[in-house]
């Protein structure tokens, strides 16, 4: 059977995509870059001739080299194409020609590689050219000379032509970053001919390029499906596996789209088989929004929610008269990482908000790590924020004291075991972060939740809640360490994306598979447990990361600095030529790759696959602000090449949840930041500050003063009056201040009292370390009286931060009509 999506006969797939687009209404008016649903002209025929080379070194010092030229320009074709291989000669001459159906609108990178063939090992790479076909202008013919530097010897000669063609125009759509394009879906029946005997002979049909890949079959037993760009110049391959030799070639663009065709393959041997071929052309409905702005629904919610913060608002602050819409700020709460003690903590945090009237003022919560297992945990009552925290905090401490022995229990472990195969029967990648997901979900509850992220919608129906978002961080799964490569990727109930690319999907359709921005096989959604596996998964980190971890992260920052000060002067190559590997350079290789290995990586359906970008990406506002790696002028290995995506907990970058609403279109006027680190309290909000620094986002300077550094308070107040679309940050670290001698607010202990007041957080010896998972009744008692308190003993400073917030949107005034 064909897969559900686009192309498929399956009308509950279509319903199904149909039903998530309230999500993706408004993909152009997200953003005025995405282009109309039109036949956009700008097809050309590539014409890459491989001359010769010249002056070539011996690698194995012997005999003269062994050359070959491969060539691989992935938005024209998935193959990799290569030259015949000239034997003993340093000037091989090739005179070879390739040709390749480009579009203009893409970003079109060619690379070109010299081999020395060798039979005995992997063959030695001479040269590595890329070359950006988009300096080439329509008609030009151009003949260059590719080497390592002019001083080198060895040199490449390619000839490049590029001609128009005016009978190929192809439906596009693009957000400026990230094109779509259109797709021909291939269906094949075979059956064998009349009046044949039976056959179990079995058939392998290929469609390279294909999402589907290579099927295989018995003749007669049905239909197949293959997806694949609309443009390229594929065709079917049909192999009888009985018989190699015998196969048929049937070019797609000879298949004329919406009407069938019927073949007959005469083989050596009976039967003969009958092939049935319809191909269907046409641009169908994305399931991936291409757009940087927040989805229609999100923007729906902030409406709603705003009657709910002016209200509150207008009661805390004592306001006279009604806040007009323009008048009221966007705050939000920003929770960090830190396992079982961050989510302690941001329960009482919370508490102390509610009792001081403040949660309805707040728009927005963000969570990482251990902060997002309390944010699920509440979001699975609708009214939560309108409730006494009471009941949920008495069910969180049941759950802290409690012991942890049976979660590997045998019954454990099979319940664990057969879940996890039903997940991979249904399609899901196996990695060990869903065990993990799993286990977590034990630690923290009794029974399984069948709670999906999805579900956290009701809790936003009305406005009654803050919209929830929880950070991950998509990474490679081996060669790159997470500061070479590392993209923030944010969750809520609406949607899952990437804002560097400007690219997201509901969040029901995340783990389901994609291709192009289709929808190809739905999945279940999963239940939040494993997106919890996910946002703190501690086991897709690489040696280099769990180095970062335990020691001073200082070093590792001075040196990704370094890195973008680098990238920051680079724009897209036009030309970029790459020296091969020494023999030293391969033993650097191979400690790197140990360094960056991932042996227990996460792995999920990459929603982004397939995509291609656009030709001027590297441009683009949104993507070069949000630019994280020393790979993102290097589109084609970025993260829509990859079939999967690797997500891991976005502390082993900075332990923080702010990116999101760092985003210029959510406009936040006033970040609580809520930091659960026992290392210092300011480390991560200064790595914070300096990747905003560094990537141009406004963000006020962290300078707090020695004395500050020495002794830090409750609360610490950071803002750049220099710069008004940075947010003012209400910093909160976990400390133990006036704590210790105050029961309450303004409430001195009793002598009897003082031992609850002495709370552990030292880096070292502390209850609340981030492996402890069992806390005492003692030690859950003061966490959570403790968190409460330093929010509730800052109620001035958090009114006059609201105050000064009110004021800045009235300054502003009203937005400007467009």
């Amino acid at each position: 059977m064909p897969p559900a999506g686009w192309g498929s006969s399956s009308r509950e797939s279509r319903d199904a995509v149909r039903r998530t687009r309230k999500c993706q209404a408004g993909v152009a008016e997200d953003s005025q870059e995405v282009a109309p649903q039109a036949r956009v002209p700008g097809t050309c025929l590539l014409t890459i001739r491989i001359l010769q080379a010249h002056d070539l070194p011996s690698k194995d010092l012997v005999t003269p080299s062994d050359c070959y030229v491969t060539l691989w320009l992935p938005t024209a074709s998935s193959h990799r194409f290569q030259t015949r291989t000239v034997k003993n000669s340093r000037s091989p001459i090739w005179n070879q020609s390739f040709y390749f159906r480009i579009h203009r609108q893409l970003k079109n990178v060619v690379e070109l590689k010299l081999f020395d063939q060798d039979l005995l090992t992997k063959d030695d790479t001479i040269l590595s050219v890329l070359f950006d076909t988009g300096t080439l202008r329509a008609g030009e013919f151009r003949r260059d000379s590719f080497s390592l530097s002019p001083q080198s010897k060895e040199r490449l000669e390619v000839e490049f032509r590029l001609q128009s063609l005016t009978e190929c125009a192809e439906q596009l759509v693009n957000n400026g970053i990230l094109v779509a394009r259109e797709l021909s879906c291939l269906h094949v029946w075979l059956d064998k001919a009349e009046h044949q005997k039976e056959s179990e002979g079995r058939v392998q049909l290929v469609v390279p390029g294909s999402w589907e890949g290579p099927q295989e079959a018995s003749i007669g037993t049905g239909s197949f499906c293959f997806h694949c760009p609309a443009c390229w110049e594929q065709e079917l391959n049909i192999h009888l596996q009985d018989a190699p030799q015998e196969q048929l070639k049937v070019p797609l663009r000879a298949v004329p789209s919406g009407q069938l065709v019927r073949l007959v393959f005469p083989t050596s041997q009976e039967p003969l088989m009958k092939v049935e071929l319809k191909k269907e052309d046409g641009l169908r409905e994305l399931a991936v929004r291409l757009g940087c702005e927040p989805c229609a629904e999100e923007r729906a919610f902030l409406s709603r929610r705003k009657q709910v913060v002016a209200k509150a608002l207008q009661q805390v602050l004592q306001l006279e008269g009604d806040l007009q819409e323009d008048e009221i700020p966007v705050v939000a709460v920003m929770a960090t990482g830190g396992g079982i003690r961050a989510m302690t903590s941001l329960y009482g945090q919370l508490a102390g908000l509610r009792e001081l009237g403040l949660l309805d003022c707040i728009s927005y919560i963000t969570g990482a790590s251990g902060s997002t297992w309390a944010l699920a945990n509440l979001y699975e009552d609708p009214e939560w924020s309108q409730k006494d925290l009471k009941g949920p905090t008495e069910f969180l401490k049941t759950q802290l004291t409690k012991s942890k022995l049976g979660v590997l229990a045998p019954s454990q472990l099979r319940r664990y075991r057969e879940e996890l195969a039903e997940r991979a029967h249904l399609g899901h990648p196996t990695c060990f972060t869903n065990l993990w997901a799993l286990i977590n979900e034990a630690l923290l509850h009794d029974e399984p939740h069948d709670h999906k992220l999805s579900d956290q919608r009701e809790a936003l129906s009305h406005g009654q809640n803050p919209l929830p978002i929880y950070c991950a961080l998509n990474t490679k799964g081996q060669n790159l360490t997470t500061f070479e490569f590392g993209e923030w990727v944010e969750f809520s109930p609406y949607e899952i994306g990437f804002p560097k690319y400007g690219a997201f999907i509901p969040s029901e359709l995340f783990g389901s598979e994609f291709f192009m921005g289709r929808l190809m096989k739905r999945l279940p959604e999963s239940r939040i447990c494993f997106l919890e596996g996910i946002w703190s998964n501690l086991y897709a980190a690489s040696l280099q990361d769990s180095l970062y971890w335990t020691s001073e992260p200082s070093q590792f920052w001075d040196h990704w600095a370094q890195n973008r000060a680098t990238l920051d002067k680079e724009q897209v190559p036009l030309l970029k030529i790459e020296e091969p590997p020494t023999a030293s350079g391969r033993i650097a290789e191979f400690f790197t790759d140990l360094l960056t290995w991932r042996p227990l990586a996460q792995a999920t359906h990459n929603f982004l696959y397939g995509l291609h970008f656009h030709k001027d990406y590297f441009q683009h506002p949104h993507f070069s602000t949000w630019k994280d790696t020393k790979l993102d002028g290097l589109p084609n290995q970025l993260t829509p090449a990859e079939p999967y995506l690797c997500l891991l907990d976005v502390g082993y970058f900075i332990n923080t949840s702010c990116p999101p609403l760092l985003r210029p279109t959510r406009d936040v006027d006033l970040i609580l930041s809520l930091d659960y680190n026992l290392n210092g309290a300011f480390q991560q909000l200064q790595l914070l500050g300096r990747f905003c620094k560094e990537q141009g986002i406004p963000f006020p300077p962290i300078s707090p003063s020695p004395e500050e550094q020495l002794q830090p308070s409750e609360c610490h107040l950071f803002a750049d009056p220099e710069c008004p679309e940075a947010p003012v940050v209400l910093h909160f670290p976990l400390v133990n201040d006036s704590f210790r001698e105050h029961s309450a607010p303004g409430v001195r202990r009793t002598p009897e009292e003082k031992e609850a007041g002495e709370v552990n957080l030292s880096s070292s010896d502390s209850p609340y370390h981030y492996t402890k998972v069992t806390y005492s009744p003692e030690d859950a008692d003061k966490l959570l009286l403790l968190t409460h308190y330093n929010i509730c003993n800052n109620r001035e400073r958090l009114l006059e931060a609201l105050r000064e917030a009110v004021q800045r949107r009235r300054q502003r005034g009203p937005p400007k009509p467009e």
